[in-house]
């Protein structure tokens, strides 16, 4: 799969950034959501350098994510466990047919 070259403004620079083909929309979404996070930190913080805007941006994007992950790992116990009961609810059900035809 071939990569193509995306430009994205972030903080009024524009980067020319390689993408593999069919994820531009996917990177011009993140880099908006990117830019939003930097601009929101540039009005509350507005003595912060380049550097240390876009290591805030990145440790904030960091913690959206793990709360995520964590949602995902929670939601993912839930179904395995929902997943066991119907497992054992139909064995159950099962046993009792065959118990009833014998």
């Amino acid at each position: 799969m071939s990569n193509s070259a995306i430009d994205i403004s972030l903080l009024g620079r524009t980067y020319s950034i390689n993408c593999p083909k069919g994820q531009e929309d996917a990177l011009r979404a993140i880099a908006k959501g990117v830019e939003q996070q930097l601009s929101t930190l540039k009005t509350r913080t507005n003595n912060l350098s380049r550097e240390e805007l876009a290591i805030m941006a990145a440790l904030n994007i960091g913690h959206e994510l793990y709360e995520e992950q964590q949602k995902n790992q929670q939601y993912m116990a839930q179904m395995d466990e929902r997943i066991s009961l119907l497992q054992s609810t139909l064995e159950n059900s099962l046993l009792e047919r065959t118990t009833k035809k014998g």
